[in-house]
């Protein structure tokens, strides 16, 4: 039930009482020495009501006529960052209907530790204005006991004060102890060296598939590093949760003179639950003269020199359901084969066969005509603006991260005239976060200028991981996996020029999160075409390890913002207890508010209503992978006054905006009797354009009614056949 958005106009009258020693309440205006010290400034909030609505950022951004609401639930918090330590003189709070009765204003210079500079028992809501004394660089209210059964929320939540105060321990920063740039990867990066015997690294390589080809949900992570140099008759098996790397500067400078392997042989030559593994900057020799790769989502391969064929599909060409190519070159066949959908980036090819679904190439030479839907091949020759994923690599016998420049308008691999143009980062410009690390820890080491990488391993957050500065490179090694706690939201990103977050799984806790990771606060408006940031092989999951719930799993809200290949999953299966209508719930896996945001290989599956929401102009899709919901167990629970929601859906208010290759499929296992009226939604105007789009009933499990806008006939019956359009508007 949506609440009135009434805001009381009067003064209410307080009774509050207030703990000896703290300010008492007032009701004069601001000084004229001082200073508004939060609007506009990065806030975080445990929790949200809703997805993408009533942020955290609308407490303090100004407009009486926005705010924050939270879940209906205690505690809950509110807190801004006022970006350095700041004497706190005075704080305002307007509040909506929904209000605190018992609250706390504190400050901390960590976000972890806090110190109370105002409570309260007795609020009853209204506008108050407190006098308070204290310092520190965040400022949060901290609600304990509510005046409704609604959430705590907020109009506006001003802070002032004054100047900048100097910590009086000379042994801290201003928001914390320093932390060092550099150190070790962490034990679970196994690194190779040519010379060592071919014996001892197979046999460390195949230790390591045995504990991870079934281990689909455990908590082991794995990075298997090869130093630049040539290794003779290997076949590396690629388990779950494990990356392979070459440490070169380009993918030649390590050879691998036999195979880097994923079969399904585990599932019974079933390769749709190959997930999370991945494998990058390697030169690869195939002992047969074909490498196989048989993968679903959730598996890059990246910058990758195959000297010979690439066999998409698991031995005896058992089902897949895959996956994504970048910046890697073929000189044979990309065998597709039995795979439902494939796109391929970025890349040279000597040729492409087969097709099943939905083949996609974008910037890719030597790709297929488009011929969409026979056989269903959709081919743009250039790739309009992209900046390849950054990489770990050894510069001078020292770890470095490598940047990719910017390109626009390309095609081909970014190595192919020698080294991938770009800038170098040493590790030690990098905090290396090892598992057991507090956010508060990290959030320190980002304040002091540092970028961040993350070992491999799982990290529970009490607090949002705030990256605040331009360029900052924020990237996780062997599937480095983030849980949050408490319902927070994990990781926002400011809405600040070239932020790249990469190679990173957020897992949802079993609090609900309002979103998982957050690109820009609500109304970003600046533009960042000539620098946008990029969020790449980034995995959102909801369910299987955990009893998750997350509200929406990726909030964009800068202008500009690149996805490059990302896997939102609300989980179908996984641990006993894990995964159900009502167990693992999540509104969205995407929600695009900014405008001129461009994404590439979107996989988005299982979300309980619109699984992608573009609200923003002059967006561009290029591929879509999506799964509607297995589990509605009644066609009212889905949706009540329609037959559920569609798997895309452009926002009415949108006037120019474009996508290639959509496919939406249905599997209602639990009520196979499920109809969905559309696979896609979008306004009809002459901006919008759709091309090439599909949708399938798998095995006759429910109905998809039409494709969009209720055109295009029903995907339906026992058969699998897709129901194709090659365009709408």
């Amino acid at each position: 039930m949506r609440r009135s958005r009434w805001r009381s106009g009067a003064i209410v009258g307080l009774t509050a009482a207030v703990v000896a020693g703290y300010a008492a309440i007032t009701m004069t205006g601001a000084s004229a020495a001082e200073t508004l010290l939060s609007q506009g400034k990065p806030a975080t909030a445990s929790s949200t009501e809703a997805a993408g609505a009533y942020l955290a950022s609308e407490a303090v951004d100004g407009n009486a006529g926005t705010r924050w609401a939270s879940a209906f639930s205690d505690p809950q918090w509110l807190q801004v960052d006022l970006g350095s330590t700041q004497a706190v003189s005075r704080v305002e709070l307007s509040w909506e209907t929904a209000a605190a009765k018992a609250f706390e204003i504190q400050v901390s210079n960590n976000a972890s530790t806090w110190t109370s500079i105002y409570s309260t028992t007795t609020a009853t809501g209204g506008n108050q204005n407190l006098t308070v004394n204290g310092s520190g660089r965040y400022v949060r209210m901290y609600g304990t006991q509510r005046t409704t059964g609604y959430g705590y929320s907020l109009w506006e939540f001003k802070v002032f004060g004054g100047g900048t105060t100097t910590p009086t321990d000379p042994t801290t920063s201003p928001s914390g102890p320093t932390v060092p740039g550099g150190g070790s990867l962490g034990s679970q990066v196994t690194v190779f060296d040519p010379s060592m015997s071919s014996a001892s690294i197979q046999a460390t390589a195949d230790a390591i598939f045995k504990q991870q080809e079934t281990n689909q949900f455990g908590t082991q992570r794995n990075l298997l590093a090869f130093k630049p140099g040539t290794y003779n008759g290997l076949n590396i098996q690629v388990g779950f949760n494990t990356s392979v790397i070459g440490l070169g500067q380009n993918p030649q400078d390590v050879r691998i003179n036999g195979d880097i392997t994923v079969d399904a042989g585990w599932f019974q030559g079933n390769a749709t639950q190959n997930f999370w593994r991945s494998v990058e900057n390697i030169s690869l020799y195939p002992v047969s003269g074909a490498d196989r790769w048989a993968v679903s989502q959730a598996a890059p391969f990246r910058r990758m020199d195959v000297h010979g064929d690439l066999n998409l599909a698991p031995n005896g060409y058992g089902w897949a359901s895959g996956g994504y190519i970048a910046d890697s070159r073929i000189s044979g066949v990309e065998g597709q084969y039995s795979q439902q959908q494939w796109f391929t980036r970025n890349s040279q090819i000597g040729s492409n066969s087969n097709a099943v679904w939905n083949q996609t190439f974008v910037g890719v030479q030597g790709a297929p005509a488009s011929s969409f839907p026979n056989p269903p091949y959709t081919t743009i020759n250039q790739t309009p603006v992209i900046r390849e994923k950054p990489y770990l690599y050894l510069n001078g016998g020292n770890y470095a991260v490598f940047v990719p420049n910017l390109s626009t308008n390309s095609s081909g691999v970014s190595w192919a005239n020698g080294n991938t143009p770009g800038t170098s980062i040493p590790l030690s410009q990098f905090y290396v976060a090892k598992p057991g690390d507090s956010a508060a820890t990290i959030n320190q080491a980002l304040a002091q200028g540092l970028n961040l990488i993350f070992q491999p391993g799982v990290y529970h957050v009490n607090q949002t991981i705030n990256v605040t500065r331009a360029n900052t490179v924020v990237m996780g090694l062997g599937y480095a996996t983030i849980i949050p706690d408490n319902g927070v939201i994990p990781m926002q990103v400011a809405d600040v020029d070239g932020v790249k977050v990469a190679g990173l799984l957020f897992d949802a806790g079993t609090t609900n999160s309002a979103n998982l990771l957050v690109i820009g606060q609500n109304g970003s408006s600046a533009n960042h075409a000539a620098n946008p940031t990029t969020v790449q092989d980034v995995f959102f999951r909801i369910g299987g390890s955990i009893a998750g719930k997350a509200t929406n799993s990726l909030l964009v809200n800068s202008n500009n913002t690149i996805i490059d290949h990302i896997w939102a999953w609300r989980a179908d299966h996984g641990n006993a207890g894990t995964y159900g209508w009502t167990v693992n719930t999540a509104d969205s896996g995407l929600i695009v508010n900014g405008q001129n945001v461009t994404a590439y290989g979107l996989f988005v599956e299982h979300y309980q209503k619109y699984e992608v929401i573009w609200n923003g102009n002059g967006g561009r899709t290029y591929f879509l992978q999506n799964e509607q919901p297995y589990d509605p167990p009644t066609q009212a629970a889905w949706r009540s006054g329609a037959n559920g929601y569609a798997a895309y859906k452009v926002a009415d208010s949108v006037t120019s905006h474009e996508a290639w290759a959509l496919g939406s499929y249905c599997y209602f296992n639990v009520n196979p009797s499920i109809h969905s009226n559309n696979g896609f939604e979008v306004p009809v105007n002459s901006g919008v354009k759709l091309h090439n789009l599909l949708t399938v009933s798998l095995g006759g499990n429910g109905v998809i009614d039409h494709v969009v806008n209720n055109t295009g006939a029903a995907a339906q019956g026992t058969a699998t056949v897709p129901v194709y359009l090659n365009s709408f508007n």
